[in-house]
């Protein structure tokens, strides 16, 4: 990765920081990246990812890694170790490994002096009524009937509360501040609740559990966090926020809000995406289809072009939804400056040349990528009987088909130049399932020596040498742009696209990718970029199609 900044040099929060810092508010910057373990990153995180540790490295300050691990129902050590690899692989390195359980007697120690404060009292509401006392938007909150309990009831209930005296859902530990508040998250938050559940650190010791609101801003405090980088959704709990660091004399961390990631035929929601995996609409986490750090990895997304999608959407104030095609741009870029070139027949059909000494085999030498010469070349067999594509053949071409065609003449890739003689058709599909041509051994590489013009050049493969594999592509999950806000009666499920995951069984590869190792990305000339799967193996090859050569859902658009 480069040592440059991550963050463009032009942005409202680097220009916060940097009035922070002339005026003396802070004398150094440090940041937090602070996932909750309980799924795994998607492309929407890596936004506040390159922000995160952006500003701390183009300030020469430290981003630390926390878990933000409040709730044992939903988290898990898997998701931990997932997130840690999803960063690196993104090319970020924190500071430190922290989690927020790390400071449950802390929080713990506070929220016991807010009682004493007469700043926080137990609740015996259910959260069914904390919700209808809380009012609207519109309309004021009303106090709970428990709020005016003394402080030394409030001590002892919430020590029992801890103890595991009560059932969950029974009783809560609430912030008093204002019911009657215009910011709702000011109208006495919840600070604490019962769930008797083993926490993945800290096992059974805890049976109640700091809400995030309580726990966000003091372990930002504690930790010595300057500027806490967080998304829009968190700008009207910003007063929390820095109540709760006022009331118990903590070091004040400065919030800033900056608008989230969203992208055409996408779903961000951890809520979204959970769903489709449950309902088999996809094949786990890490299907290549899903926005999913794991995905996009699987699919042959480079980190590196990630990044630079993500530089590119820029730091703003107001939402707006991204057009996908900038990302499959992005990556498409990357892939052209570093993917080797190979061939691959995705839809084979057999070519026999017909004038070729049986049992010969050549060899040429291609070019691994045009865009890097320190790439080298390979070697690339030839024989009588090769595979091309079948739309590369037409046996009436429409006009401006330039490919072969009966008594056409096109240029085989590295090869010769070969002439259309004969075909042979299915005799009860009418399938065209061998094609017979004859070659001109005077036009090795390509060139004919009498000058004569031929506009086609295709690929191909040598049948005897070519590897049998398996390929899978994929498309858009969905098909309408917004699928986070469907139409009335329908659900983001009504706008899956069918045709967004297709397999080809027997696609023929250049004998180069024998062994080729998961993850490995190439290009198959003419057809678009691949990378290896997990699923691969030595007999049995699995190339994923990352993304096309050019955006053909662009010119699909221009039609309509």
């Amino acid at each position: 990765m480069s040592d440059e900044p991550v963050v463009e040099s032009s942005n409202f929060i680097r220009e916060a920081i940097e009035e922070d810092l002339r005026t003396g508010r802070f004398d150094r910057v440090q940041t937090r990246f602070p996932p909750e373990p309980n799924g795994y990153l998607h492309i929407g995180h890596t936004k506040a990812m390159v922000i995160d540790f952006g500003m701390a490295e183009a300030f020469g300050g430290v981003c630390n890694l926390r878990f933000d691990d409040t709730n044992p129902v939903k988290e898990d050590v898997e998701f931990v170790d997932a997130i840690m690899h999803d960063i690196q692989w993104m090319g970020f390195q924190w500071g430190k490994v922290l989690y927020a359980s790390d400071y449950f007697d802390q929080l713990y120690a506070m929220a016991i002096q807010l009682i004493k404060d007469g700043k926080a009292y137990v609740d015996d509401l259910s959260p069914e009524e904390i919700r209808a006392y809380r009012g609207t938007l519109t309309e004021p909150g009303k106090n709970s009937p428990y709020r005016d309990r003394s402080v030394e009831e409030n001590l002892d209930l919430f020590e029992r509360m801890r103890a595991g005296e009560f059932p969950e859902g029974s009783r809560t530990l609430r912030t008093k501040i204002d019911m009657s508040s215009g910011n709702i998250n000011m109208r006495d938050p919840v600070m604490y609740r019962i769930i008797h559940r083993a926490h993945h650190r800290t096992g059974d010791k805890w049976c109640i559990y700091p809400m995030y609101d309580f726990a966000h801003g003091q372990s930002d405090s504690i930790e010595g966090v300057t500027h806490s980088l967080c998304d829009l959704a968190y700008e009207d709990h910003r007063p929390l926020y820095e109540w709760y660091l006022e009331q118990l004399g903590l070091f004040r961390t400065r919030q800033i809000e900056f608008a989230r990631l969203n992208i055409t035929y996408t779903v961000l929601s951890k809520r979204f995406l959970r769903n489709l995996v449950d309902t088999g609409a996809v094949r786990g986490w890490d299907d290549p289809r899903m926005p999913t750090l794991g995905g996009m990895r699987r699919r042959g997304y480079p980190p590196e072009a990630i990044r630079a999608f993500i530089e590119a959407v820029g730091v703003a104030k107001r939402e707006n939804l991204v057009d996908i095609a900038l990302l499959e741009a992005k990556v498409r870029e990357q892939l052209n400056k570093t993917s080797p070139r190979v061939m691959g027949v995705i839809d084979p059909v057999k070519v026999v040349i017909t004038n070729y000494p049986e049992g010969q085999v050549e060899e040429f030498d291609a070019v691994n990528n045009p865009e890097d010469e320190s790439a080298g070349t390979r070697k690339v067999p030839f024989s009588r009987e090769l595979y091309i594509e079948k739309d590369d053949f037409r046996e009436v071409p429409p006009p401006k088909y330039f490919r072969l065609a009966p008594g056409r003449e096109v240029r085989l890739r590295y090869g010769y130049i070969v002439k259309c003689v004969d075909y042979i058709k299915d005799t009860l599909t009418g399938e065209i399932v061998e094609i017979h041509c004859t070659y001109d051994p005077e036009t090795r590489g390509g060139y004919a020596p009498d000058g004569r013009k031929v506009q086609g050049t295709i690929h191909w493969v040598s049948a005897p040498h070519a590897l049998d594999a398996e390929v899978r592509h994929y498309d858009r999950l969905f098909t309408t742009p917004d699928p986070n806000h469907p139409e009335e009666g329908k659900t983001m499920h009504d706008y899956l696209n069918p045709e967004s995951f297709k397999v080809i069984e027997h696609a023929r590869l250049e004998p180069s990718l024998r062994g080729a190792a998961p993850g490995t990305r190439v290009q198959f000339e003419r057809k678009g970029f691949y990378a290896v799967d997990p699923d691969s193996t030595e007999e049995r090859p699995v190339f994923n199609l990352t993304v096309g050569l050019r955006d053909t859902w662009a010119k699909i658009a221009e039609k309509k």
